[in-house]
């Protein structure tokens, strides 16, 4: 298997190569077509494929040598005044040697950027945009300035839809040779929520196991309680066994090692799936919401997550009283 990370192993290095961002990429192709790049800002969730977007364009565009012809900047961590001034702005003043007049600069996280570097960015992109054309990278481009986002071209990426990803892992899996049940893709799927990023990540450290990749081996290689478990602790409570329900629940923290806010998250999230009356959802959905704030408060977790189970109970027979 190797000591690769997939992420950088399986990511695409030309536009051809993406995967579900089919308009993005045929507003790039434009650009490499007619070898202009305007500024741009790439925003959009994270592991949506924008840095790589970015790269993919420099590659296309400037050919296998396209290292040459880009600087790439982590704004989160080189975010002040002085790096626009001196780095980015040595950079951007030198014409390159080639077909293409300008060079990139692709300033990934630029949303972490002070607004004082922002503004000197701005002024940066004004001086040397025959020379040099930027492509900022954030999620949140609401945090970039007016001033530098009324200069750029916007691309909003969206988080990668279920049957996308589902064909990526069988993908690696095949290459990879790790075998991989269905219940194990669809459990990384909704752990990953779209982030293909967060995706391989999942299944390299599931398949690293030399198992196959099942439901179970994913949920216990990620911390997290099998939902299905989960929502049967919650069934027994509201069905009225207390007893039962909370040795479920001492069976979950010793299988998985969980604090009591991640099962506070699960038992959330999987309130809104029980087939139950919706005004019951939203009242266990306020009483979920006590609990989790007494624990960020430093409560007892044992003692917290066992009277969320006791109004679980009670819940139950008021639901029962009502059907009556």
């Amino acid at each position: 298997m190797g000591y690769e990370l997939w992420t950088e192993k399986y990511r695409p290095h030309t536009l051809d190569e993406m995967i579900d961002q089919d308009e993005i990429v045929t507003r790039l192709k434009s650009f490499v077509k007619a070898k202009n790049v305007p500024h741009c800002i790439f925003a959009g969730p994270p592991g949506t494929g924008k840095t790589t977007a970015a790269l993919c364009l420099a590659h296309d565009l400037y050919g296998e040598n396209y290292r040459e012809y880009i600087m790439e900047l982590n704004a989160s961590d080189e975010r002040g005044i002085n790096v626009i001034r001196e780095t980015v702005k040595t950079f951007a003043r030198t014409k390159p040697i080639g077909e293409v007049s300008f060079k990139l600069l692709i300033l990934d996280e630029a949303d972490n950027m002070t607004d004082d570097a922002q503004q000197a960015l701005r002024r940066t992109m004004e001086r040397y945009s025959e020379t040099a054309r930027f492509i900022l990278i954030a999620n949140y481009s609401g945090k970039i300035i007016e001033p530098i986002q009324s200069r750029c071209a916007p691309f909003r990426f969206t988080y990668l839809p279920a049957e996308a990803v589902a064909n990526r892992i069988k993908y690696i899996c095949e290459r990879e040779k790790v075998e991989i049940t269905d219940d194990g893709i669809e459990a990384i799927i909704e752990l990953a929520g779209g982030d293909l990023r967060k995706t391989l990540n999942i299944l390299q450290t599931a398949a690293s196991t030399g198992k196959p990749v099942t439901a179970d081996l994913v949920y216990a290689v990620v911390g997290k309680a099998n939902p299905a478990e989960i929502r049967d602790m919650m069934l027994t409570a509201l069905n009225g066994d207390f007893i039962a329900a909370r040795n479920k629940l001492r069976e979950l923290t010793r299988k998985y090692g969980l604090a009591g806010t991640d099962i506070i998250r699960q038992l959330h999230g999987e309130v809104f799936r029980l087939n139950i009356p919706d005004n019951w959802k939203v009242k266990l959905a306020d009483v979920i919401g006590e609990v989790d704030y007494r624990l960020v408060r430093g409560a007892t977790e044992e003692i917290q997550l066992s009277a969320l189970l006791a109004k679980l109970v009670e819940a139950g027979y008021e639901m029962k009283k009502s059907l009556r």
